[in-house]
């Protein structure tokens, strides 16, 4: 969803009415946030011009990175707050994110935290973004929680790229087998088709059976194949808007051969990275797994999550309510029991994230290694399947006429 610049109107706690502007995808999180600054929000409604700059409306994570480890090494150095920001964002190619920094140097400026600056802009900087950020300005050691930033983007970036890996070469190449057939089916074989209508004769099998197929995808049966696929991913896409429905959805997907072990491979350690990082950087334990949820990705993840974070509220453990959940495995329970009874909860989160990042790599090493022989005997056997038939006849001929 696009982010969009609201103009907001509300009170203080004070009662002194107050206004400003926030980038935010909705209404909604606008008022979340204004919430969380004690302000009751008036009036919400967005900005006349939409949020857009010549370059570039986004920021992607390694302009993040690069902001984060650069803010780090000029804080550790010395520099104060307003003048790194102030190098930062006339230094930084993407002119969006210019614009972005130079708005947080400027609320600095007026009085404003670090961490409350780059909460009035959630699409750049996430909740544990923020809340890491206010954690090491209350600790005063700002640099050092930044350097972990900076390695927590990068290696979720890393854990994204491998799952993008996997995913991707196995959808080009049925994309390319499917193409290949389809022009054999509809434009190939109905040439065959019509010269071996003008022999005369039977035809064997395999040929009745692709002039038949050809014939279907070449008419009203392919229209209807098309838009029946077109309909399904549209269904899909509107059901994943509603919580319910991305609840089924992201059940189903979990449960998938292969795939679904990887992704639950990927969750858990994305979930005990995130944790580990926020809890060793001194975010509340509640907070942590709050932020969590939200960044799992998952909706059957989130909400496990959020069940442990009431229990946790409730005066438990996080190893107990996690295993009733049953959707991290025995080992990951285990280990964070462990964590918890020797006051190294974040050293053994981010153990366990470590591990699971090489069962990712392996994860995926092993689907590439098992697909890439399937998908070719899929292609071969298909074309081939299909050349072998449309000759068959013609074999028959030459025997006929010998």
């Amino acid at each position: 969803m696009a982010s969009t610049v609201f103009k907001w109107t509300g009170k203080s706690t004070k009662g002194a009415v107050v206004s400003g502007e926030l980038t935010a995808t909705s209404v909604q999180e606008v008022e979340t946030h204004l919430r969380k600054q004690r302000i009751i929000p008036q009036k919400i409604s967005k900005k006349a011009k939409p949020l857009f700059f010549s370059g570039g409306g986004s920021v992607e994570e390694k302009d993040l990175v690069i902001f984060t480890r650069q803010f780090a090494t000029m804080i550790g150095a010395g520099l104060a707050l307003i003048q790194a920001l102030e190098i930062l964002s006339k230094q930084t190619e993407n002119k969006f994110f210019a614009k972005i920094i130079n708005e947080v140097k400027e609320d600095v400026e007026g009085g404003s935290t670090f961490a409350d600056a780059l909460r009035k802009h959630p699409r750049v900087f996430p909740d544990l973004y923020a809340n890491m950020v206010a954690a090491g300005e209350a600790g005063g050691i700002l640099d050092t929680i930044l350097i972990r930033l900076a390695t927590y983007i990068e290696k979720a970036q890393g854990l994204k790229r491998k799952v993008k890996s996997a995913m991707v070469y196995p959808i080009v190449v049925i994309s390319v087998a499917v193409l290949c057939i389809a022009v054999i089916m509809i434009f190939v074989v109905p040439t065959f088709s019509k010269m071996f209508g003008q022999l005369g004769g039977t035809l064997p099998m395999p040929t009745q059976i692709v002039i038949m197929m050809s014939d279907f995808l070449g008419g009203v049966g392919g229209m209807t194949l098309l838009a029946g696929i077109v309909g399904f991913v549209v269904f899909i896409k509107r059901i994943r808007r509603t919580e319910k429905g991305l609840i089924i959805t992201d059940t189903i997907i979990l449960r998938f051969p292969i795939v679904g072990l990887l992704l639950r491979k990927v969750a858990v350690a994305k979930f005990t990275r995130t944790l580990g990082t926020l809890i060793s950087s001194g975010v509340a334990i509640l907070d942590g797994l709050t932020i969590t949820a939200k960044t799992a990705g998952n909706k059957v993840i989130e909400r496990a999550v959020l069940k442990v974070r009431a229990a946790v509220g409730e005066g438990k453990t996080i190893a107990e309510p996690l295993s009733e959940t049953k959707v991290f495995p025995p080992m990951v329970n285990q280990m964070i029991a462990v964590g918890e009874s020797t006051g190294a909860l974040d050293s053994m989160l981010n153990k366990i994230a470590d591990f699971y990042d090489e069962e990712v790599d392996i994860a995926v090493d092993g689907l590439t290694s098992m697909l890439e022989p399937l998908l070719m005997v899929f292609l071969g056997g298909s074309v081939g399947f299909i050349v072998v038939a449309m000759y068959l006849p013609i074999f028959k001929l030459i025997t006929l006429i010998d």
